[in-house]
């Protein structure tokens, strides 16, 4: 495949030239003209609804003229952004310059080892080691990510399990960015990788308490987990099915409880959810449904003792915690522990042998909740900022009273702490080191509200540079996201300081299709009801122009993948707010990719945007689907990235959104598509390498802006 990908720029383009695909002259660098992709109309029909797609074409990976075009527009934005050069060389080092290459993870304990990570110093990829006792003791090296990587243009490692004697550790690795694993065994007491490679994996694994049994899961031809498998190590038989999940729309998945006491097999889709236990001590034990599917009936489930706990939204919209005795998990058994309440999202829940911790989202922000097994005693942590993110970090232990959390804000780097949920004390464990002197003190954070045209009040979190005048002038990005329920919440950057401290007000919306007011949050904006995403981020960008923040000529508006389709619909909607727009692998061509079902993802995501099928969804889907609804009129500045690999958004749809813009738009404002030739949806794999593209993405920006520094 390499030999397809790697083909100079330039000679894609001379290659175009002679086919046809792209019109261009022998001009110069800085007056290079855009590639025209060829018009193959390709019709598409549909509850008595014709589509005519003239790119349809682009979706053929293999095919050398497909490769040509890509690398003719990668060549088109090098040359029209190469006089930014030295201004990403700028940005990137600025943005090196805050590591500390040098950096290591906190190391947690697990049955008798402290694991950590650490990196060194101009390396790509983590190291992942252990010692045994203390921190004391001698390293042993797990895996090392940059010897592995070697020869690879991305490198990726997945799950990673280490079994109940301390001897194996199980490992998928990644080096096509297409989220297919290889999984590999490896004997930590000599060295050894053990010669059997499991292929088309999903990278998620977990052994028995055996320490010979490993479960694991692989994916179908549209990259859907479908199957897990026990492979019994040293055994010489071939691996065993344990589960088939057959319905398109769920994913499955295994774990271990925390307990260690059991090993789940789960099977999700968007609104049910079916679980099945069997003892880790009995591989051979067949496994037991925990409580059959039912639709609109999600849970989720851990073990403590006697009994399971559950998180589920059985008659509670904003979800509750249950249990249910171990001998008896059907619904009927299952009990309430903490009540459903309207107006706090109970987020998940961590089980310790003496403790029982909560995270809570109550206006948008999560609260740690901690409750004792044998008393009363329930309170909560205290973290005193108007806008912040915490969340449960690495908790394997069971058996400790030691609770470890992370925080950040807009101005705070990340903070690991141990909190003693006995005496209350907390600890700061590590907070990211930012090099060269930063002091959150100079920036500004604040947590507004813009109003949707149904009346609904929208948050926005901003952050800037103390002494920032709100004179509608200063150049700001609006970033949003919007989907899945995902909960866009506030974090710090050290990249981001690059825009910051050249005068840029950073804003992120919170608009609706996440879960930051609760779940009816994302209920309001999936479905038929998704086009409140997109008017409640125009709402916010509204707001900023409203309050003087900024102008529609300094505005940049920001998302990827699925926020890469809330900015591409907000783009056709109003072009005219916008100074520029960036959209990094964006799922723009929903109708034609929801109708495909050979396409990852399709199949279980009928509930997240509706199954075109239908017409009721076809109609409303393609009423704001960004390709097809690309129109003959001004458009802002663009710049839209995307990965040859993407298994998330595959790469032709950005491809066509943008040939067909090109095609049809009548402004003669920047309209660029980068795609890597080598990654998929994640972008780089290296620490270093990603912040490369941050670097084009500011750039891009500042140039718009007429910003050389």
């Amino acid at each position: 495949m390499k030999k397809v990908h790697f083909h100079m720029a330039a000679s894609a383009a001379a290659f175009m030239l002679a086919t046809g695909m792209i019109s261009c002259t022998n001009t110069p660098v800085n007056t290079m003209k855009p590639p025209v992709a060829k018009i193959v109309p390709h019709e598409m029909n549909m509850h008595g609804h014709t589509r005519v797609d003239n790119y349809y074409w682009l979706n053929q990976r293999e095919d050398p003229e497909v490769i040509a075009y890509l690398n003719a527009e990668n060549a088109y934005t090098d040359s029209l952004l190469g006089h930014t050069k030295a201004l990403q060389e700028k940005l990137y080092n600025e943005m090196i310059g805050r590591i500390n290459q040098t950096d290591m993870s906190v190391p947690y304990m697990l049955n008798g080892y402290y694991y950590y990570t650490r990196f060194e110093e101009g390396k790509e990829y983590p190291v992942y080691c252990r010692k045994k006792g203390s921190m004391e003791g001698v390293e042993e090296i797990m895996l090392n990510g940059n010897d592995m990587a070697l020869g690879h243009a991305y490198f990726q490692i997945g799950g990673l399990e280490v079994s109940s004697d301390n001897n194996l550790l199980a490992y998928a690795v990644d080096t096509v960015s297409r989220r297919q694993y290889n999984l590999y065994i490896k004997n930590l007491a000599t060295g050894e990788v053990y010669p059997d490679v499991i292929v088309n994996t999903s990278g998620n694994l977990a052994w028995a308490n055996d320490n010979k049994t490993l479960y694991y899961s692989i994916k179908d031809e549209t990259l859907r987990p479908y199957k897990i498998l026990r492979h019994t190590l040293g055994s010489g038989k071939a691996d065993v099915e344990v589960f088939h999940e057959a319905d398109p729309t769920f994913y499955s998945f295994v774990y271990k409880t925390k307990s260690k006491e059991y090993i789940v097999i789960g099977s999700t889709s968007t609104v049910s959810a079916e679980f099945r236990v069997q003892p880790a001590a009995n591989p051979e034990e067949a496994f037991r449904i925990f409580q059959p599917r039912q639709r609109d009936l999600l849970y989720g489930i851990d073990h403590y003792k006697d009994h399971f706990y559950i998180r589920t939204n059985l008659d509670a919209t904003n979800f509750r915690l249950m249990k249910t005795p171990v001998t008896n998990t059907a619904i009927e058994n299952w009990q309430e522990v903490i009540a459903h309440r309207p107006d706090v999202l109970l987020e998940e829940f961590e089980v310790f042998s003496g403790h029982l911790v909560i995270a809570e989202r109550k206006e948008g922000l999560i609260q740690l909740r901690v409750l004792k097994w044998n008393d009363a005693t329930d309170y909560y942590l205290d973290f005193g900022e108007p806008a912040y993110t915490a969340y449960l970090s690495t908790n394997p232990d069971f058996d400790t009273k030691m609770l470890r959390y992370s925080y950040t804000s807009l101005t705070t780097p990340n903070s690991v702490y141990e909190y003693d949920m006995e005496s209350k004390a907390k600890k700061l464990l590590k907070q990211q080191e930012v090099l060269g002197g930063y002091d959150p003190s100079a920036y500004v954070t604040e947590r507004l509200y813009a109003t949707a045209p149904d009346g609904v009040k929208v948050p926005v979190s901003l952050v800037y540079k103390k002494g920032v005048v709100k004179d509608g002038n200063n150049p700001t990005v609006l970033y949003g996201y919007g989907s899945y329920g995902a909960t866009m919440d506030v974090y710090f950057s050290s990249s981001r300081l690059s825009l910051l401290d050249r005068g840029f007000v950073y804003a992120i919306a919170h608009i609706r299709g996440g879960q930051e007011m609760g779940r009816q949050w994302y209920e309001d904006g999936k479905l038929l009801k998704k086009k409140n995403t997109f008017t409640d981020f125009i709402a916010c960008g509204e707001y900023l122009i409203d309050q003087k923040f900024t102008n529609n000529q300094k505005m940049f508006a920001m998302g990827g993948s699925a926020g890469g389709l809330l900015v591409g619909a907000v783009v056709n909607m109003r072009p005219d707010l916008w100074k520029g727009i960036i959209a990094q692998v964006p799922f723009v061509d929903v109708v034609t990719t929801m109708l495909d079902e050979t396409i990852p993802l399709t199949t279980g995501e009928y509930d997240e945007w509706g199954n075109p099928n239908d017409k009721t969804y076809y109609d409303y889907m393609l009423s704001y689907s960004p390709y097809d609804q690309v129109e003959a009129k001004d458009y802002p500045a663009m710049l839209v990235t995307t990965g040859l690999h993407d298994s998330q958004v595959q790469y032709w749809e950005p491809a066509k959104w943008v040939a067909k813009l090109r095609a049809v738009k009548t402004d003669k404002n920047h309209l660029f598509l980068k795609t890597n030739m080598d990654f998929g949806h994640g972008g780089a794999s290296g620490r270093f390498e990603r912040l490369k593209e941050a670097a084009l993405e500011y750039a891009f920006m500042l140039n718009e802006l007429g910003i050389q520094q």
